[in-house]
């Protein structure tokens, strides 16, 4: 292809297509990052002042220092995916690992990959990757958890000077499965009722630890005696523990220490004496750094099965609408919103961030707005009204 020079620019060239057509493009010598000599080059512009724009626009990101910008602007989702995991892996738990791996695999490339990273927008991006999700019948959770997951992704670009900025950051997905996952205070009543007769007591205890807590339910199962203040009403969360093994807690945030209610201590303090004694059958003796909840049968610590059985058991047994063992979490904060607990009280009690709270609590907060403009009026009433 012969390229003749244009007198806009040196590094302007037009040139004539296989139809004769005369199209115009761009050569840009310039240096990366580690001082190597590079050529940006860009063809198929229709008009010459199309050219002279992406040239300038590539000479002035050179400029300002984004030579990553520059270098990588033909990168694609599915390359940049890639290079985001192998180079962050290290840094993730083993289950973090896994679920973005599989989401790298089965969610992201089908349906991003093969959009450049630099040219990926925001309508393009809820129209093939947040709609297809939710076509495909993904739960609304689901789909914000693939959504978060892309953005940690795009925020690493940003944060290594690929992309100038994350485009997707303010795209809310509406959570109506987990505003559903919840008790009211008289549902949870019946609940732990219910479970206090039919399940075994290594169930019950833990099902209550879950309810007068909001942990998560791996930070339930993770709980070692030494976790628990008996005297000061405390209890510490720093590990974690499900099918995967043991852990560090899910963020920063979530290593805490929350007061507890009576209630729970009383329980555990009963159930206490039960692993001592249950443990003595087995020939062991109860140590501060065991694990709090315990099979009658072996002795040793239980599963997350177990708490999923007992669920079906008392769900069955109360006809109450289906929850998750999470569930539990969602009714300790929606409870407590319900009462006007400060939202940061809230966030620091479940280890989470204010802004979490606000955005998977968002429901319950638009009752209590409701709530709020008529307690106004009414109080306005009281006083006589407005002459």
């Amino acid at each position: 292809m012969k390229l003749y020079k244009t007198k806009k620019d040196p590094e302007l060239f037009y040139y004539y297509n296989a139809k004769n057509a005369k199209m115009w493009l761009f050569r840009h010598k310039y240096y990366d990052s580690l001082g190597k000599r590079k050529e940006k080059y860009k063809q198929g512009f229709e008009k010459e002042n199309e050219a002279y724009r992406a040239l300038l626009e590539v000479k002035t990101n050179i400029l300002n220092g984004n030579v990553k910008q520059v270098s990588n602007a033909n990168l694609t989702i599915s390359e940049w995916l890639d290079i985001w995991y192998e180079i962050h892996k290290g840094d993730w738990k083993v289950s973090s690992q896994m679920q973005r791996k599989g989401a790298i695999k089965y969610q992201m490339k089908p349906l991003l990959g093969k959009y450049k990273l630099s040219d990926l927008d925001k309508t393009t991006y809820k129209r093939v990757y947040i709609n297809e999700l939710l076509k495909k019948k993904y739960k609304p959770s689901s789909v914000h958890m693939f959504h978060k997951l892309f953005q940690i992704a795009i925020n690493a670009a940003v944060d290594d000077e690929i992309i100038p900025r994350n485009r997707f950051n303010k795209i809310v997905i509406e959570q109506e499965d987990q505003a559903d996952n919840f008790l009211t205070a008289e549902e949870l009543n019946i609940f732990l009722n219910a479970a206090k007769s039919s399940v075994t007591l290594t169930n019950y205890s833990l099902i209550l630890t879950l309810a007068y807590t909001g942990l998560r339910r791996g930070e339930a199962l993770g709980l070692t005696w030494d976790n628990i203040g008996f005297e000061g009403n405390t209890l510490t969360v720093e590990r974690t523990r499900d099918k995967k093994g043991v852990r560090s807690p899910k963020t920063k945030r979530s290593y805490r220490k929350i007061i507890i209610d009576d209630a729970l201590v009383k329980q555990l303090e009963v159930y206490k004496k039960w692993c001592k004694k249950t443990l003595l059958s087995f020939g062991k003796h109860l140590k501060d750094d065991d694990y709090i909840f315990i099979s009658s049968r072996s002795g040793e610590p239980v599963t997350e099965n177990a708490i999923n059985y007992s669920f079906k058991v008392i769900l069955k047994k109360t006809k109450l609408k289906k929850i998750t063992p999470h569930g539990l979490r969602h009714t300790h904060a929606t409870i407590l919103i319900g009462q006007r607990i400060p939202v940061k009280v809230i966030a620091d009690r479940l280890g989470n961030t204010p802004n979490m709270i606000l955005e998977i609590y968002s429901h319950s907060f638009k009752e209590l707005e409701e709530e709020s403009v008529t307690a106004f009026g009414e109080s306005l009433r009281i006083a006589g009204g407005i002459k």
